[in-house]
């Protein structure tokens, strides 16, 4: 026994070890970013198992089935490359997410709830299905009462362990009352089809739990040992699960780490681990503060800046590499320089020879953010991935602004025309479509024209026939407008008419922010267009942005830079990160305000970003950015003050460190350095690779003509403006 003990314990460091070897009762692992907590869980697992503890016994739980399948295959490649431990097996664990475990409870205990064992598990579209199913029963309108709004309060409901009947009891507006209505009756028709959602698992095998306690018993009896991973994202739901089935043993052990509790916005409580010595007075506490991944100095930054939250617990991440570079701080003119500062350095890094483009992230507050990116990497050249988000041009809002902008500029196209003419809801099915498509191939005209005639298609409703003629209207409204206005003023009076914000916060108030955010980037480009072309029209515009689509998926093979929100660091690492647009507004977010908890957890996303890079860490803001269309000043975030000083080395666009690249070398010349010259081969961020025919003007009045390849007319551009780059 004692063999095979130390075979498993000597790779461990000694707070490693401890926590692994600290099995009986309450065990709360404060895991520092990049401490090897998945080495801890899988080892304890396996120590578990080497002191004869029946695998069935043992209850491991995490977050995504990843992770669970990463964790599965740990144990069992450690059991199975230990000889000391190959007389043991893993057969029998039960290592899942809080979903998976639940499932396979109901499973076998759900009929007690009235339920057939094989009921079905009902996806987001399902719900949805459900709930506008729900609303039609109600006489409810889904224009006034958006489906996936309603799925998000009965989900955090749900998440509070609040069934149809208790939600009736706590409500105390007149939405509430209708959410109320409408949770009654979905939770009918769910059970009806012997069908439970995801909230369903958890809040069901709770109810389970509290109406038969013989089930109970047998759950608290069979699982003598209890791991969660990352417990500072749970939410109510999932604390009193787990406290419920820990109850008897009382061998729980959770790892987590609160400064790294970004969730809230999705119902976490990062103070369910806060409090676990206060639910748990007998608990072990256990550091791993020993970081294996990032350097002294950015360790350092990190701790610095995350002791300015008060909430939390005080751990102080360590490392025996060496300090490494400083952290490099570039503040740029405006947000193409920031891009630029990005770019070089990446290709600095890249000719280098010690990283490539897939050791490298670029990290930022908010997708609206990477559009400006994904130009200037296309126009470098530079293969890149979105990951956790569509490209820019292909997410929804996006393609309903080109379509409508498109009907608008006179296109005429059925595509077009089908995927707005109900956005924002208008009433507008496949069948009014369907009615509407044979009356206009009957008359030979276009779907828009037949909306505009819609008093003459007979097979349709006068409401919708009312409907369909208003839709055409507005946009011949805007065909006139068009003629006066620039497009960044166009879509912005656009987005105003149809009220595109406020319908966006009614129909899923979780995701408006960000669509909200993408609508105001893409004026911004709009804006940046009219900068670039002495006779910008809305043609122009939408051509560009027609050859930039088509360009989303030119680098589908080998290795890539990655772009990511932040939100999506978590459980990542690289050798190189950028995190970009640390401006008041942008990052912390302005949606935080004033609040001390939106602000503190503002800065743990930044901890968690600063503690993603192993090797070097860039920060970038600048002094104005483009928002909304206008060029607006830009302050400083409030956490670069919070770093110490010391370990931050401020750079200059073309200075000569790591972070940075001579202007001379990467192909992105200093505007004295670059002559317009006739024949010159340049290349543009939105029209690709072009010749330049001719210039006139001086200084910052120089106009360049510009033949496209992609293009057969010639377009003149501001120089100052257009960034191109020579070839």
């Amino acid at each position: 026994m004692n063999d095979i003990i130390e075979t498993l314990l000597k790779d461990l460091n000694p707070a490693q070890k401890q926590a692994v070897e600290s099995t009986e009762g309450p065990l709360l692992i404060l895991a520092g970013a990049g401490s090897g907590k998945t080495r801890v869980i899988t080892y304890r697992i396996a120590y578990l198992l080497s002191l004869g503890i029946d695998p069935s016994r043992i209850l491991a739980v995490t977050f995504t089935n990843k992770a669970a399948e990463e964790m599965s295959k740990r144990v069992k490649r450690l059991v199975e490359e230990t000889p000391a431990l190959q007389i043991r097996s893993s057969d029998g664990l039960w290592i899942g997410t809080f979903h998976s475990t639940c499932v396979k409870i109901l499973r076998r205990q759900i009929e007690r709830l009235g339920y057939r064992n094989d009921f079905m598990i009902y996806d987001n579209q399902d719900q949805m299905h459900v709930v506008k199913e729900c609303l039609k029963k109600l006489n409810m309108s889904d224009k006034e009462f958006r489906p996936q709004f309603i799925l998000g309060h009965i989900s955090g409901a749900k998440n509070q362990l609040l069934d149809s009947k208790a939600y009736q009891q706590s409500i105390g507006s007149f939405f509430e009352q209708k959410v109320s209505e409408v949770y009654t009756l979905y939770q009918k028709l769910l059970k009806s089809n012997n069908a439970l959602d995801f909230d369903d698992l958890i809040l069901n095998t709770v109810v389970l739990f509290s109406q038969h306690p013989e089930v109970l018993k047998l759950y608290q009896d069979r699982f003598q040992y209890i791991m969660i991973d990352e417990y500072q994202d749970t939410n109510h739901a999932q604390y009193r699960l787990i406290n419920l089935l820990a109850a008897v043993h009382q061998n729980i052990c959770v790892v987590g780490d609160p400064d790294q509790a970004i969730y809230r916005w999705r119902g976490a409580d990062f103070k369910n681990l806060l409090n676990f010595e206060d639910d748990y007075s007998n608990c072990t506490e256990v550091v791993l503060d020993e970081n294996y991944r990032s350097t002294q100095n950015i360790l350092n930054a990190s701790n610095h800046l995350i002791r300015f939250n008060r909430q939390r617990k005080e751990k102080n991440l360590w490392t025996q590499q060496a300090p490494g570079a400083l952290i490099s701080y570039f503040n740029g003119s405006n947000e193409h320089e920031e891009v630029d500062f990005v770019i070089n350095s990446i290709e600095r890094l890249k000719r280098q020879g010690e990283f490539s483009y897939q050791d490298m992230v670029v990290f930022y507050r908010t997708h609206a953010q990477s559009r400006v990116f994904e130009d200037g990497l296309r126009r470098s050249g530079i293969p890149y991935q979105i990951v956790g988000g569509l490209s820019f041009y292909q997410r929804k809002e996006i393609k309903d602004m080109v379509a409508y902008l498109r009907l608008i500029e006179g296109f005429g196209d059925s595509v077009s025309f089908k995927r707005v003419v109900n956005v924002p809801p208008r009433g507008i099915g496949e069948a009014t479509i369907e009615k509407l498509e044979k009356w206009r191939s009957e008359m030979g005209v276009s779907l828009l024209e037949a909306a505009l005639r819609s008093r003459e298609v007979e097979s349709l409703s006068s409401k919708t026939r009312q409907t369909l003629e208003s839709f055409a209207q507005l946009i011949n409204k805007f065909k006139e407008l068009k003629e006066t206005l620039s497009p960044p003023a166009l879509m912005t009076q656009w987005v105003e008419e149809i009220h595109y914000f406020e319908e966006a916060q009614k129909s899923d108030p979780l995701t408006a922010e960000g669509r909200i955010d993408n609508i105001k980037e893409f004026v911004s480009f709009a804006q940046e267009y009219v900068l670039d072309f002495e006779s910008p029209t809305l043609g122009g515009f939408l051509e560009g942005i027609s050859l930039v689509s088509n360009m989303d998926q030119w680098a589908d093979e080998g290795e890539k830079l990655t772009l990511m929100t932040l939100h999506s660091a978590k459980g990542l690492e690289f050798s190189i990160a950028f995190i970009v647009g640390l401006e008041e507004g942008i990052f912390p977010h302005a949606s935080s305000g004033f609040d001390e908890d939106e602000l503190e957890e503002e800065r743990r996303l930044l901890y968690v970003g600063m503690t993603r890079a192993k090797n070097r860490l860039s920060l970038s803001s600048v002094n104005s950015r483009m928002i909304y269309g206008r060029r607006a000043a830009s302050n400083p975030s409030r956490f670069l003050s919070e770093l110490p000083s010391e370990l931050i080395e401020r750079v200059s666009l073309y200075a000569h460190d790591f972070m940075a690249h001579e202007a001379s070398s990467v192909g992105i010349p200093s505007k004295k350095e670059f002559e317009y010259i006739a024949g010159k081969k340049v290349l543009h961020a939105v029209f690709g690779i072009g010749e330049v025919l001719e210039t006139e003007g001086e200084g910052d009045d120089v106009k360049v003509r510009v033949a496209f390849d992609k293009n057969s007319s010639s377009k003149w551009l501001m120089a100052k403006y257009a960034r191109l780059t020579p070839l």
